[in-house]
């Protein structure tokens, strides 16, 4: 099932591939799109990227879809990039069922 999703579980929780884009004219999630390395979730914000901004609002917004605190959510990987892994900390399996509505 995770095999061809934007997210992994973890005995800690899940990670997730998105693609963020700051300064985007309508922002939130805006579906799961092919990449080269796998399907990502796409999420807009309306930060710019500077000073952590659109990465803070991309965690948010994540945080908001599935219903846990923003401070549940860090940045694995991909911090000055547009292309991340989200560490999502909690129990997978009330995790799982919400990103795969998503």
């Amino acid at each position: 099932m995770a095999d061809a999703a934007f997210w992994r579980t973890r005995p800690d929780g899940v990670t997730v591939a998105i693609k963020v884009t700051p300064r985007a004219r309508r922002p939130g999630l805006a579906g799961v799109a092919a990449d080269t390395d796998g399907p990502r979730l796409r999420i807009g914000v309306t930060e710019a990227a500077e000073d952590g901004r659109a990465n803070r609002a991309a965690c948010a917004a994540l945080a908001e879809a599935l219903d846990v605190p923003p401070t549940s959510i860090s940045i694995a990987t991909g911090a000055t990039n547009r292309r991340k892994l989200l560490l999502v900390t909690g129990d997978p399996a009330r995790l799982a069922p919400r990103l795969a509505a998503l």
